[in-house]
């Protein structure tokens, strides 16, 4: 049950941090209003969205709607999935993994869930108000999803003899994402990098219980010796 209080702390953080600033962004910054905070490598860059991470849209209005019903189904698996890993006493290193995804999975969609019905319309010109008395932007499940960290590291242009691309220009990393895009990269990245060390070693071990649970004393169809055989050898 430790484990398990670890991982809802996990989600709480994440999702406090993730929220913040969301609310922050939404309700301080006109759309594409930018701070920068290391010059054009790190800015503060709002933006909306109406699908998945990092910006990508997903097929208009019923996509949207689909994608937050994947979303809430999504939710509910992980959350079993990690209370089944807490039971099973799994390393840490595993449940902090979809700690971050779930937590991801949830910050996200707050958004889409109650943003439309929270705030009024973020424009270039005007800052969004929270409960606004005519209402928000949109419906449940109809909210835009707020995008808020741009890092335009590395800047230049393929060279001529690059397939496809040859001598366009390039800009990474173009995605503007969220704290909640994130923690979705980041567990699913910390389960592929260290899937080996999470998996291998229970693994083991439990080959090692199972071997010492039945022993092999001898071949199962070799008949024991009487003691005429031994003499006799």
């Amino acid at each position: 049950m430790l484990a398990l209080k670890k991982s809802l702390l996990i989600v709480f953080v994440i999702l406090v941090i993730d929220q913040t600033i969301k609310f922050w962004v939404k309700t301080t910054m006109t759309l594409g209003q930018e701070i920068h905070l290391a010059g054009n490598w790190a800015i503060i860059h709002f933006t909306e969205n109406n699908g998945m991470a990092f910006g990508m849209q997903f097929a208009g209005d019923y996509g949207k709607l689909f994608l937050s019903l994947f979303r809430i189904i999504a939710v509910i698996l992980l959350t079993w999935y990690l209370f089944h890993l807490s039971r099973k006493k799994e390393k840490f290193g595993v449940i902090f993994s979809f700690s971050l995804i779930l937590a991801g999975a949830i910050g996200n969609i707050l958004d889409s869930a109650f943003y439309g019905m929270m705030f009024s319309e973020s424009t270039y010109f005007d800052i969004a108000r929270l409960f606004p008395v005519e209402g928000g932007y949109g419906t449940f499940l109809h909210g835009r999803v707020v995008d808020m960290l741009y890092f335009p590291i590395l800047e230049g242009s393929y060279p001529h003899w690059f397939p496809f691309w040859g001598n366009q220009q390039f800009l990474f990393f173009r995605p503007v994402f969220n704290i909640a895009d994130s923690s979705i990269t980041c567990g699913v990245l910390s389960l592929i990098l260290f899937q080996r060390r999470f998996f291998q070693a229970k693994n083991e071990s439990e080959t090692t219980v199972e071997s010492s649970e039945n022993p092999t004393i001898g071949s199962p169809n070799e008949e024991p010796q009487t003691k005429q055989d031994i003499e006799s050898s």
